[in-house]
């Protein structure tokens, strides 16, 4: 939907190199040799001009061999983990630094500290998902060397419902901070299970929860997560934003969507989108390694903010933030300075 925000959006401004924008768009059903077969297609029989990758690490990879392949620049907005992306042609909208499996704990503890009674012990629950398994192992190595007790770690199948056995592990432990790795669901449904025996963390930090039903739930107050991109400012002053976030509401409210609020992962699409023009416009003409050259010697102003390409796989820097539920919507409260004016960090 943000895809389709933003080529109605150019298309209205005239196109891209005095074309319209025509976006091509198959249905991989979120399978990864089904995202290799129509990229092939893509390239071979509907000869595109450009590329844009899938949603989901899988899928990305395996476009992305397609893309190496053929010799094409390739953009991508959600893959978890940079060290499978070395072609040199990708290039990531989402900002998560070349590192996020430190850098995502990192934020989270930076924030906790700034608090008048910073954790002291934590525990880590997690998923099986590939990137939420390597992020709590990395945020272990963070939460060791910054000398907070690790009073529990557990692992859980990804596509677990019964949580009623890892909250009472929790509960035993009694954290400072519980970290964990759920995903969609998950955390509600961690929630409601630990709310079930009589306890619910002082402060609780879910790494992907569903942002919606997250938010509404009458026990996730205060709860934490990561974000890069919010329905409020200073994020509504980043370049496209505004637009972004009228059209993108008005489409996902006729859509029907349950949750038609714009945050980080339709931001993170359309940033990506930005992106694309940016190295179209910047070189002049359809180049995949004119285009890659021009994003890796320059700044690109998007959504998500500015948005540079240097070190290890074209990655940038780490810009991730942590958002709070307050009062059943979610508020960016650490870095401080991303904060909407009069919020505050809720303690425990």
């Amino acid at each position: 939907m943000a895809g389709e925000v933003f080529v109605d959006g150019i298309n209205k401004r005239g196109g891209l190199l005095g074309r319209k924008l025509e976006w091509v768009l198959l249905d991989d059903q979120s399978q990864p040799a089904n995202a290799r077969t129509l990229y092939e297609r893509l390239v071979t029989a509907e000869k595109v001009d450009l590329l844009m990758g899938p949603y989901g690490t899988s899928a990305i990879i395996s476009a992305m061999g397609v893309a190496q392949r053929f010799g094409k620049l390739f953009i991508q907005s959600s893959l978890g983990d940079p060290r499978l992306a070395p072609y040199e042609l990708q290039y990531p909208a989402l900002p998560l630094g070349p590192q996020p499996r430190i850098a995502a704990t990192e934020v989270v503890l930076d924030a906790y500290a700034s608090q008048p009674s910073p954790p002291r012990t934590i525990a880590f629950v997690t998923s099986k998902f590939p990137s939420a398994l390597d992020l709590a192992k990395g945020g272990q190595e963070v939460a060791e060397k910054r000398g907070l007790k690790k009073l529990l770690s557990l692992e859980y199948e990804f596509g677990t419902r019964d949580f009623g056995g890892i909250a009472a592990r929790i509960k035993d432990a009694n954290p400072d901070l519980l970290w964990s790795g759920a995903i969609g669901m998950e955390a509600v449904q961690m929630i409601d299970a630990m709310k079930r025996i009589g306890y619910l963390p002082g402060r609780h930090f879910h790494l992907f929860p569903a942002p919606g039903p997250t938010a509404a739930h009458p026990n996730a107050n205060g709860l934490t997560s990561l974000t890069w991109f919010e329905d409020q400012e200073p994020f509504t002053r980043n370049a496209g934003a505004a637009e972004f976030v009228a059209s993108y509401t008005q489409l996902a409210k006729e859509a029907g969507l349950p949750y038609p609020v714009a945050e980080s992962q339709a931001a993170s699409e359309f940033a990506a989108w930005q992106i694309l023009e940016a190295a179209v416009k910047g070189v002049g003409r359809i180049d995949d390694k004119a285009m890659a050259a021009w994003l890796k010697a320059n700044q690109v102003q998007t959504v998500l903010g500015p948005r540079t390409f240097d070190g290890k796989f074209n990655s940038g820097v780490a810009d991730t933030k942590l958002k709070q539920v307050q009062g059943g919507k979610w508020v960016t409260v650490w870095p401080a300075k991303f904060r909407p004016p009069a919020a505050t960090f809720l303690a425990s």
